[in-house]
């Protein structure tokens, strides 16, 4: 991993081009990252009541693309950056990278940059299969659902660096994951939309840091987000990620935890 490049762009670039390759190396964190996201929202497909989506005003499609989202966050950002950030700590890499001219912010995203462009990826693959077969049609307020994208990536990797944080091994790394991973699938209208949820319980649901992102996308494609709606989920999504990023920087270790 080379710090010759001079410029903070090119300094990412060549760290990016370096963490490309060891992720092509780990199959297991590949295929976690690549085909897992999209084959869950197919499964959560198949348990869904039409009927309970129509009378939301959902369908299948509409449905299925914000839940598709969620899962490449999940899995393909935010579960292979975690593995990322420890195995490079515990590896002494991050400690190494620090002495050279890679500033600490640098290390982080140049590190991030091949899970957000895979996340990127599947998000776009995934818009256009929903559009293609499933009949999601068209967005009615495409700004929104970009912006949802775009907040939800940022989130789950500072998400990630602060799981990692407090994360010993490779190991107990996916342990410490499971707890968001588990209130994201389960509460954040990934299986259950918000629209067929309790009141009371939608209102709490809706504050999870993936609830946002799965607002802005679904209302975004549907035509169905107000401005209030929209500048509320965007607000959440933004107080999640700067509260992420000041734990970061508080609790971010770059030597091996022992």
């Amino acid at each position: 991993m080379s710090t010759l490049t001079t410029t903070p762009a090119g300094r990412m670039t060549s760290l990016a081009r370096a963490e490309m390759t060891l992720l092509a190396r780990s199959k297991g964190t590949l295929f976690a990252a690549l085909f897992v996201p999209m084959v869950l929202p197919f499964s959560v497909a198949s348990a869904v009541d039409e009927a309970d989506l129509k009378e939301a005003g959902l369908s299948v499609g509409t449905m299925l693309l914000p839940s598709a989202v969620g899962f490449s966050l999940i899995f393909a950002v935010y579960g292979s950056l975690i593995g990322v950030f420890v195995a490079r700590r515990e590896e002494l890499v991050l400690k190494r990278l620090r002495t050279g001219e890679l500033r600490d912010h640098e290390i982080l995203l140049g590190a991030s940059l091949p899970a957000v462009a895979i996340g990127l990826a599947q998000t776009l693959v995934i818009s256009v299969g929903c559009v293609a077969f499933l009949d999601a049609g068209t967005p009615g307020a495409l700004h929104y659902a970009v912006l949802g994208v775009l907040l939800g990536i940022v989130m789950f990797g500072a998400l990630a660096a602060v799981t990692a944080s407090f994360s010993r091994t490779s190991e107990t790394a996916q342990v410490m994951s499971m707890p968001l991973i588990f209130l994201s699938m389960l509460g954040s209208g990934l299986v259950i939309p918000f629209e067929v949820m309790p009141d009371g319980l939608a209102s709490v649901c809706e504050r999870l840091p993936l609830s946002p992102v799965i607002q802005l996308v679904r209302g975004g494609w549907t035509g169905g987000l107000s401005t209030g709606e929209a500048f509320d989920a965007a607000v959440t999504a933004v107080v999640w990620t700067l509260l992420s990023v000041s734990a970061v920087r508080r609790w971010f270790r770059w030597e091996p935890r022992h």
